[in-house]
C-alpha cells in the first residue's frame, strides 16, 4: 500500500465524518504498523493531507483533523421569480447551518482593489461572516462597499445603516420578498463571479481553523450598477474538499 491510498482513506473518512473536526489521528508509528508500511510511507500520507488542508501535524500534540466532514456549501439562490424562496447560503447535505459576522469596520481602499472599480484611498466599509455547519466554520465570506453605499437607509427608517451594523448586534433585515438591494435604494445592474483554487489568505485560515498556506476556493463576485459603479464586492472562501453550487435563476 502506497502513501496516495492511505491518505485517500483517511480523507473519505474525514469527509464522511467518522474522523471529525479536531480528532486526533495515529501517530505516524501506529499508522505505519496498521497499514503494514514504513513510517516514511506513513509520514508521507500525513504530509499529502497536510497540503491539503486537512490535518495538521505538530511534533508535540500529533496529528490533529482541521477540517469538518464535507458539507456541499450552497452559495445561494440569486434572483429567483419569488424572493420569499431566496437563500443566502445552506448546506446541501445534512447539518444545521449557521452565520455569524464577526467583523464591521471603516478602512482606506488598498491600491489592490483598483480592480474592484474601487478607488485606493476611498473609505469602504469591510464586513466579515464566518459560515459553520454543525458548529465549525465552513465558509468566510468577506464583503467590501463604498461607505457612501453601505451608509444607505431604507425610507423612513431611523438608526443605524443597516450595512453599519456592528458585529455582535442585530442586523435588521429587508422585509419578505424585497431584495436588500432593492430596501436600501442600491442601483444593481449586474454581478461578474471569478472562482479560483488557491491558498487561502492567513486571514481565512485562522478564521476557519486551517494551517497557513491551506489550499481552497476563493470566489470573487463583483456588482455593479448601471453606471459601471462598483455596489459591493464578495470574497467567499472555503476548503477544497467542498462542493460549491449557486443557482442563478433568470
Amino acid at each position: 500500500m502506497d502513501a496516495s491510498t492511505i491518505s485517500a482513506q483517511i480523507r473519505k473518512k474525514i469527509i464522511d465524518g467518522d474522523y471529525p473536526h479536531g480528532s486526533k489521528l495515529p501517530t505516524v508509528r501506529d499508522l505505519a504498523t496498521n497499514h503494514g508500511v514504513s513510517q516514511q510511507t506513513a509520514s508521507a500520507a500525513y504530509a499529502a493531507l497536510g497540503a491539503l488542508g486537512l490535518v495538521r501535524t505538530d511534533p508535540r500534540s500529533g496529528t490533529r483533523v482541521t477540517a469538518s466532514r464535507q458539507s456541499d456549501a450552497h452559495l445561494g439562490t440569486f434572483t429567483p421569480p419569488d424572493l420569499s424562496v431566496a437563500q443566502a447560503w445552506k448546506p446541501t447535505g445534512d447539518g444545521t447551518a449557521t452565520e455569524e459576522t464577526t467583523l464591521v469596520r471603516q478602512l482606506d481602499a488598498t491600491d489592490a482593489m483598483a480592480v474592484w472599480g474601487i478607488e485606493p484611498g476611498s473609505t469602504v466599509v469591510e464586513r466579515t461572516r464566518i459560515r459553520s455547519v454543525d458548529g465549525v466554520p465552513v465558509q468566510h465570506k468577506l464583503t467590501v462597499m463604498p461607505y457612501d453605499v453601505a451608509a444607505r437607509v431604507p425610507d423612513g427608517y431611523q438608526g443605524t445603516p443597516p450595512m453599519l451594523t456592528q458585529a455582535g448586534e442585530e442586523s435588521p433585515k429587508a422585509p419578505v420578498g424585497v431584495r436588500v438591494a432593492d430596501w436600501l435604494g442600491w442601483d444593481v445592474a449586474r454581478t461578474e463571479s471569478v472562482i479560483t483554487a488557491e491558498p487561502l489568505d492567513d486571514t481565512v485560515c485562522t478564521a476557519l481553523g486551517l494551517p497557513a498556506g491551506s489550499p481552497g476556493f476563493r470566489i470573487i463576485g463583483v456588482t455593479r450598477d448601471s453606471r459601471e459603479g462598483t455596489v459591493f464586492v464578495t470574497i467567499t472562501s472555503a476548503q477544497l474538499h467542498h462542493r460549491v453550487t449557486l443557482n442563478i435563476i433568470g
